[in-house]
């Protein structure tokens, strides 16, 4: 008997890669959110901290943005692994043990952000240790995530990990190839955390202040951190210069920094228009180094087409309608404050 062969793609390379890129910049601002969301409520300065009505509004926000960035996480892991199947499952043989405690780990954070916007309404009590165990799992499943996915664009790696050690219960040794990235991504969630925080707390002096300057300086840092992992790319560099990439990292910085000069004129919706552009061309960036990171080793282009365009025809439909939903249900969330968007 025949096995059926499933290796091809169900649709072109071009459309998987724009659903894939468009969904992952979707699930970052989520995350985004929540992540530096949880960093700022902790280390950020407002009186009374957990009285605070600014600090009380996000908490409650943080479990329905956890929803979000979990829903929003499940497209563009399916597209990646439509393409790149081998190499992240490989991958994620390598750290088997880690790669499944990040479903464990996603449980207990949506377990403590529910605990703490319970707590606000009990008065506060012991919201900073929810917050902290939150962020803890947090973290976890970032860096889990960046060593998964950066080990499985090093082939030759994976393999000589796994000839090694079979046990699972090995991260990915070139600590150099993602620390710098997942550190330059903590900041850009610092950032967009930042901004949200601006944009909730803008009737408010203290709270507007305190996202304007978490929006500024991890900005900032996130800059000096890209930069520090450009120049660990070795051999990449000039590659990644030459390709079209390069303009887009370019319009990507200007329209961050635009962004920031539309934060501090409370013009939230222009910022924030040009914060998701700007994400958007760093997702497109980093997926035009992976392409460089495999080049020689996998071409995606090679994969065989056989399209199956009534599944996604039926995904575009659900995917349009949700935007329009989640845009509708923002709308009427921030809608009628009287202050300039």
């Amino acid at each position: 008997m025949n096995l059926p062969d499933y290796n091809f793609l169900s649709a072109p390379l071009w459309l998987v890669t724009i659903l894939h890129v468009v969904t992952l910049t979707l699930h970052f601002l989520a995350m985004n959110f929540v992540v530096g969301g949880v960093i700022i409520l902790l280390f950020g300065r407002f009186s009374e901290k957990w009285n605070h009505p600014t600090v009380g509004g996000i908490i409650k926000q943080l479990p329905n943005a956890m929803a979000a960035t979990i829903t929003l996480g499940v497209a563009p892991l399916l597209f990646v692994q439509l393409v790149y199947a081998d190499q992240v499952y490989s991958a994620s043989i390598v750290s088997a043990w880690f790669w499944l405690m990040i479903a464990l780990a996603a449980i207990i954070v949506y377990y403590f952000l529910y605990a703490s916007s319970f707590a606000v309404v009990s008065g506060g009590r012991r919201l900073g240790t929810y917050l902290t165990v939150a962020l803890i799992g947090l973290l976890y499943i970032s860096l889990v995530y960046s060593s998964v996915f950066s080990l499985a664009e090093h082939p030759e790696l994976y393999l000589s990990l796994y000839a090694g050690n079979q046990s699972g219960l090995v991260l990915n040794t070139d600590f150099g190839s993602y620390l710098f990235r997942w550190l330059h991504m903590l900041l850009g969630a610092l950032t967009v955390g930042g901004f949200f925080v601006a944009l909730l707390g803008r009737d408010d002096q203290q709270a507007y202040g305190t996202g304007k300057t978490f929006y500024l300086w991890g900005m900032a840092a996130a800059m000096v951190l890209g930069l520090i992992y450009l120049f660990t790319l070795g051999d990449y560099i000039l590659p990644l210069m030459r390709s079209p990439a390069v303009w887009v990292l370019v319009v990507a910085i200007v329209l961050s920094l635009l962004s920031l000069h539309f934060v501090f004129k409370k013009r939230f919706v222009w910022s924030g228009l040009m914060l998701a552009v700007s994400l958007l061309g760093m997702v497109f960036v980093r997926h035009t180094l992976r392409l460089l990171l495999l080049e020689g080793k996998f071409d995606p282009a090679a994969i065989a087409v056989r399209p199956q365009w009534s599944v996604f025809v039926v995904f575009l439909i659900c995917f349009l309608l949700a935007i329009a939903l989640v845009w509708y249900m923002l709308k009427l969330f921030f809608g009628g404050r009287g202050q300039p968007v």
